[in-house]
């Protein structure tokens, strides 16, 4: 089986891993028959809040799923606790799963820091928008929870236009946390999405 050929940025040593030959293959192909290519680095740190976008529709599921594939690399996700059962308990840890009870006296964003506490290796993705739909004020949730766990952001610009995913710009928030969601959203902005114009 012949690695279809996408230039990829080399995923540093100690970053968590997931999948194998064959799913790195699909994702290559998913990528390579779409004519989505990727720009940039990742960074060293074993620990990342990864925030993307812009995030206009479903399309960017499939696109981030494929590199994801093709990267090898194991990128966690807010779920609810209740779905986090036998059998499928297992399977929702092995593809990142971190289980979130809203109901509890424990916030979430102080349950994702206590998981990073917990994991030496971890990277947590989420969309900083929250919805496909057009939305002026995206929400700091993520930000704090990189704050609280002392770990960086990075960003990742999904361009549709050029149909590249660019990588490797980290911030770092600092006291002013709405200035620092002011320059996410100006990088992510800096895009465009498969529908702009929800951005």
């Amino acid at each position: 089986m012949s690695e279809p050929y996408v230039l990829l940025p080399t995923v540093p040593e100690g970053w968590p891993r997931l999948g194998n030959r064959l799913t790195r293959w699909i994702g290559r192909s998913g990528l390579r028959l779409m004519g989505w290519r990727c720009s940039g680095h990742l960074p060293a740190n074993t620990q990342l809040v990864v925030a993307g976008g812009p995030h206009t529709s479903n399309w960017d599921f499939v696109v981030a799923m494929f590199a994801i594939l093709a990267l090898g690399v194991k990128i966690s996700w807010l779920g609810k606790h209740s779905i986090f059962r036998w059998p499928l308990t297992g399977l929702w840890y092995k593809l990142g799963g971190i289980p979130v009870n809203r109901g509890a006296a424990q916030g979430l964003v102080e349950q994702v820091v206590d998981s990073f506490r917990k994991n030496s290796s971890q990277l947590v993705g989420i969309m900083p928008e929250g919805t496909r739909s057009k939305v002026d004020q995206w929400k700091t949730g993520f930000l704090r929870i990189a704050k609280g766990a002392g770990v960086p952001v990075m960003l990742v610009g999904m361009d549709f236009p050029s149909r590249t995913l660019h990588f490797g710009h980290l911030l770092t928030p600092g006291e002013d946390l709405q200035a620092d969601l002011a320059k996410v959203k100006a990088f992510i902005q800096s895009f465009r999405g498969k529908r702009p114009a929800l951005q």
